[in-house]
């Protein structure tokens, strides 16, 4: 197969426009894109000609947009490929880990084939990037880290993946640090951590030793933090001074922080400074349960602190609801916060695409440029906020300019 070929009529956000009643258009026109070794390198208006005897494949007017990152996964503890079975209903995060650590061995017979078929969903419904989260614990030590492995070697050039070393059951027990040091051996490229104050009872003590680990392997680092108000809010302020003192801004995440919508307005910009300073990330899955606030994922992006989402587990022992469709969370997050404007929903896509969107604030073109990947998802769609809102189902998933 050639190495060199063209995409043509493919659709593109080039601006905007305001009408007269004061609202914005996107505008989109078509080009033929020049795709070598997987990269784009010549981009022609669709009225100039392909030189001919070149390889040719005509995307018929579909918008292209970036592809999606899923920045929050399990693909460890879904059931897909084994038969249904719902949820058994708990009383608190305890119960509930009791109940998974009794499924663990039985189920990590099938890690392999139980993540393959996750990630076939996410990469059909556009996501090529994956950041995962995999169980390092002492009821079935490395067994889901090597089967999340295999899985994810199999979709070698069309999935890229974070594998992050997670103890979900605590991490300060038992051998559980010995096996977490002993998983960025084995291929986690990433260290988790879990509720420092809820889990594991010691917030500093917890704290310290996701960082030891972090940086003992030159590792980045994502926390689950579910603990709520004032202790998720004493942790999260903790964890950003230990990253200050480590010298480790831009390498490390916090997930849900549900804390930072806990806390009064005039502290959420104070932490949100603090965040954006040492360049800590957060990452949501934008839950739906009316008594769980999430954070003020406006207010975060305002103070440039970086926001991702993802889908978390799903159908597995702690929900039986999912789809893999990572673009749900950014049509979710703006149906939540009433964003219905073309503006307003065609930047909420950055959420689900690792920052990267067609038009920056003023509306000018800023993706692709000669030398990006040729990598997209195109849709049947007017706009990137037409895409937000409506969640088209057919989707075309492309990575360095092959089809997946």
């Amino acid at each position: 197969m050639s190495n060199v070929k063209w995409l043509s009529n493919v659709r593109l956000e080039i601006g905007e426009k305001q009408l007269e009643n004061g609202t914005v258009e996107t505008l989109t026109s078509l080009f033929h894109l020049k795709i070598k070794n997987g990269k784009i390198v010549e981009q022609l208006e669709v009225s100039e000609h392909i030189p001919s005897g070149q390889e040719v494949l005509d995307m018929k007017g579909k918008l292209a947009l970036p592809p999606f990152k899923e920045m929050h996964n399990h693909l460890d503890k879904t059931y897909m490929s084994l038969d249904w079975k719902a949820c058994t209903p708990v009383a608190n995060l305890k119960e509930r880990l009791a109940l998974e650590a009794a499924e663990l061995t039985v189920l990590a017979s099938t890690a392999q084939q139980r993540a393959t078929t996750m990630i076939e969903t996410l990469l059909a419904k556009g996501s090529t990037h994956i950041r995962t989260h995999v169980n390092i614990d002492p009821y079935i030590g490395l067994k889901n880290l090597e089967g999340v492995k295999a899985a994810l070697e199999s979709f070698k050039g069309k999935v890229t993946a974070d594998i992050i070393a997670f103890p979900q059951h605590g991490l300060l027990r038992e051998s559980v640090p010995s096996l977490m040091r002993e998983a960025m051996r084995s291929g986690a490229t990433m260290v988790g951590g879990l509720d420092p104050a809820g889990i594991d009872n010691a917030i500093e003590k917890s704290l310290y030793e996701v960082m030891d680990i972090a940086t003992e392997f030159d590792a980045d680092v994502d926390i689950h933090l579910h603990d709520g108000g004032f202790v998720g809010y004493y942790t999260t302020d903790k964890w950003i001074d230990i990253v200050q003192d480590a010298n480790y801004q831009g390498r490390t995440a916090l997930s849900h922080a549900f804390c930072l919508g806990d806390i009064p307005i005039s502290q959420q910009e104070i932490v949100a400074r603090r965040l954006a300073e040492q360049d800590v990330a957060i990452m949501s899955t934008i839950p739906i349960n009316l008594g769980r606030v999430i954070p003020p994922i406006d207010l975060l992006d305002m103070h440039g602190v970086k926001v991702h989402f993802g889908c978390d587990g799903f159908y597995d022992s702690w929900s039986p609801y999912g789809t893999g469709d990572v673009l749900e969370k950014a049509t979710r997050f703006c149906e939540l916060t009433r964003k219905i404007d073309e503006k307003s929903l065609r930047n909420s896509l950055k959420w689900v695409t690792g920052g990267i969107v067609s038009l920056n604030e003023k509306g000018q073109k800023i993706w692709p440029t000669i030398q990006d990947d040729a990598s997209f998802v195109f849709f049947e769609a007017a706009s990137s906020a037409e895409v937000v809102a409506r969640i088209p189902n057919k989707r075309l998933v492309m990575v360095k300019g092959e089809l997946v």
